[in-house]
């Protein structure tokens, strides 16, 4: 299959920079033999391209010979016969030789990846990713639960149901999660409108060479699905920056033109074959997902891609701070950088109730590397100077949604439901809260029983009747009451430690005595004077 690759110009000397290719692959821990193969192959292939020349000019003199006997309808001349003849069969002999040698050339080229950006860090190990930045606390309690108990708690999704119909990591998505699932598909198109992009819906398979020249070659047995039928073999795209990418195929750009940002919106679907007994419960990793995508197209000007880059980052990161989503940004090390990558960072949001960062989003320069290979150009057609040069391509994640949804229900947990995040209110039908429809239980998820943290107000249960009726249930359970506004509002200021025994202790100071007369409740209320135990706060 066709790949991507580095300008030829690169391997050659004078004026070239091997050295400056065999750096960058040691930066990767990747074979740096192949610099060193493609040399030979380039060398080998330029050779025989001369002979072919050469031969090419020697059948030119032989026909220029028997010319005059054509002319003159004269007999040619056997020898002069038999020297074309000779001239033709070793050209086809010679021009199948080059073809086979221009081909391994190439394929070689295309194993090589993109060159190194000074500013990624070294290493092999992704430990080592430098943090460029925080934002937000990285905070936790023990009672949080994790994502898988939560979306199934909230009835947000069906993963027993969906392995049953769809095989390992399938899923459905119900009720309130696919309410939050389309939420942030509307709301990412409309964050990234705001910020001056094209939406674009794509394709979701691709003929399999046009996925050659998007794809590399790993990603073909780990990630992606083929699809037979009729025709060419197609494959389901992983990601929609593969069909957007297609979508600059032969084209010509001109400044014009660029800098050309692109929202992809899709679903995607990934094979996770090298994540096997990863995340393999819960909709974190799973074949089909929704996803927006940042795509641009720059110049290669100066440093255009290179400020995009950071531009798009900054997007991604205006994303989740409207979500109130704490998170890190790093750097991706050398060694981890996918081939078409120059430079990566990852936003990997925090995770409250898994106690981790999860990785939210990729921001990638690819710089010309795609773009050579899909001979998408930049400049003026026109243009007398004969320089060749190829626009800049950069692609970043904005929202893998049953991702996102994963982070926002550890965030936004409470013990009655999922707090709706306020950006998103608007796309859900005013829905502020999504209710638990299975009991808030943290010892059925192995976890202390200390329940309460986040304590809504009365104004909020007040909006949401289904919330209310929840939490009462969850009181009654506990032998308190139902009717709580006053109680609920004082335990919000408090935020107490217990606050299981500061509500029972407020509502002992409240409870009306009993008409029946019982001294036993009037005597209680009245040994607490007004105050709280101390030992519930």
């Amino acid at each position: 299959a066709d790949r991507s690759m580095l300008d030829i110009l690169l391997f050659r000397t004078p004026g070239g920079d091997p050295e400056r290719v065999r750096e960058s692959q040691r930066r990767r821990n990747a074979d740096v033999s192949l610099v060193d193969e493609v040399i030979k192959l380039d060398e080998e292939w330029r050779k025989c391209r001369n002979a072919l020349d050469g031969l090419r000019f020697e059948l030119n003199r032989a026909q220029d010979k028997m010319k005059p006997f054509y002319k003159e309808k004269k007999p040619v001349p056997p020898e002069l016969t038999a020297e074309k003849v000779a001239c033709d069969e070793k050209i086809a002999s010679m021009a199948t030789e080059e073809a086979a040698l221009i081909e391994k050339r190439d394929k070689t080229l295309g194993m090589i990846g993109n060159l190194v950006h000074d500013s990624v860090f070294v290493s092999n190990n992704e430990d080592d990713n430098p943090v460029v930045r925080t934002h937000g606390e990285f905070a936790s309690e023990d009672w949080m639960l994790p994502h898988i108990d939560l979306v199934q708690m909230a009835a947000m999704a069906d993963t027993a149901k969906g392995a049953d119909v769809a095989g390992n990591r399938g899923y459905f998505l119900t009720g309130a999660g696919v309410l939050l699932n389309q939420a942030l598909v509307q709301y990412g198109v409309q964050f990234l409108l705001s910020k001056g992009y094209t939406p674009m819906q794509t394709p979701f398979f691709m003929n399999q060479s046009i996925m050659g020249k998007v794809a590399q070659l790993a990603q073909f047995d780990e990630e992606l699905y083929k699809v037979s039928g009729e025709g060419d073999d197609k494959y389901l795209i992983a990601t929609s920056e593969q069909p957007i990418c297609a979508y600059h195929l032969n084209e010509w750009l001109e400044p014009k033109h660029v800098p050309r940002r692109l929202a992809g919106v899709s679903t995607c679907f990934r094979k996770e074959a090298g994540s096997h007994g990863r995340d393999q419960l819960g909709i974190f990793r799973v074949h089909q997902f929704e996803k927006i995508e940042q795509f641009v197209v720059t110049s290669p000007d100066a440093d255009d891609s290179w400020s995009e880059h950071e531009r798009m980052l900054a997007n991604s990161e205006d994303f989740y701070k409207s979500l109130g989503i704490p998170y890190r940004v790093v750097n991706i090390v050398s060694g981890a950088l996918n081939d078409a990558a120059a430079k990566k960072y990852d936003l990997e949001a925090w995770f409250p109730g898994s106690k981790a960062h999860r990785e939210l989003v990729s921001c990638s320069n690819c710089t010309d590397y795609q773009s050579r290979r899909l001979n998408c150009r930049y400049g003026v057609p026109a243009s007398k100077d004969g320089k060749k040069e190829f626009a800049h391509m950069l692609n970043s994640t904005l929202t893998a949604t049953e991702r996102t949804i994963c982070c926002i229900v550890e965030n936004y947990q409470t013990p009655i439901g999922i707090r709706v995040p306020d950006v998103l209110v608007p796309f859900m039908g005013g829905m502020t809260l999504i209710p638990f429809e299975v009991p808030f239980n943290p010892k059925a998820a192995k976890k202390p029983a200390k329940l309460v943290h986040h304590v809504p107000s009365a104004q909020e249960l007040q909006e949401h009747d289904s919330g209310k009726a929840a939490l009462d249930a969850y009181l009654q359970s506990h032998g308190v009451a139902a009717t709580l506004t006053a109680a609920l509002n004082e335990l919000a200021a408090l935020r107490p430690a217990d606050p299981i025994a500061a509500l029972a202790a407020i509502l002992a100071q409240k409870r009306p005595v009993a008409s029946s007369g019982d001294a036993s409740s009037g005597d209680a209320a009245s040994a607490s004077d007004g105050k709280l135990d101390e030992a519930a706060l």
